[in-house]
């Protein structure tokens, strides 16, 4: 079975880093440990792996955040993956940093990027990781806030928990996302 799996981010070095980023850090992570690389392509970067009998497609949208649909329609045609196989990789920041909460659908929270997926394939009914960032920004610093880069503490726990959503997602690839929430929501 084929999986799309797609972490949300903005190309170019300025944002290299950043709390908005977390999601192109997680797959950078995955695709390291899995001595992979990425290929630039058709509105974004993409890696292919295998998870045993799973086959996971990564892309990287390279279509800014806020355009982030048009990359998730079009590899989702190129591959012929259905919805229900496909895992977005966001930051979130209502939780906790390093915190995984994955979903089966729900809202865009506000998130751009999610909010042009669900525009572009007219549902929100689609699979994510969200991985917290904190909140720790003054009242209309938000923007600020998910453009910056974390604190050395927050740095720190990013880095211990970046391979722990690599595992979630594995789990999710192998044994579907009920088995994936159950075994890595809130850990």
């Amino acid at each position: 079975m084929k999986h799309l799996i797609v972490g949300l981010g903005n190309i170019g070095p300025e944002y290299v880093g950043t709390r908005h980023n977390i999601g192109f850090r997680i797959l950078d992570a995955l695709a390291k440990a899995s001595n992979i690389s990425f290929q630039d392509r058709r509105y974004g970067f993409v890696a292919h792996m295998r998870v045993k009998n799973q086959e996971l497609v990564l892309l990287k949208p390279s279509t800014y955040m806020n355009l982030s649909g048009n990359a998730v329609r079009y590899w989702l045609n190129e591959e012929k993956i259905p919805l229900e196989n496909m895992l977005v990789l966001v930051d979130d920041l209502s939780l906790p940093v390093g915190t995984i909460r994955i979903r089966q659908g729900g809202s865009d929270a506000g998130h751009n990027g999610l909010k042009h997926i669900a525009q572009v394939l007219g549902t929100q009914a689609y699979n994510r990781l969200k991985f917290g960032i904190g909140n720790e920004y003054p009242r209309g610093g938000q923007i600020d806030f998910v453009l910056g880069t974390f604190s050395p503490e927050d740095e720190k726990l990013v880095d211990e928990r970046v391979p722990a959503a690599c595992e979630a997602i594995k789990a999710y690839a192998l044994s579907g996302i009920a088995f994936a929430m159950n075994h890595y929501n809130g850990k």
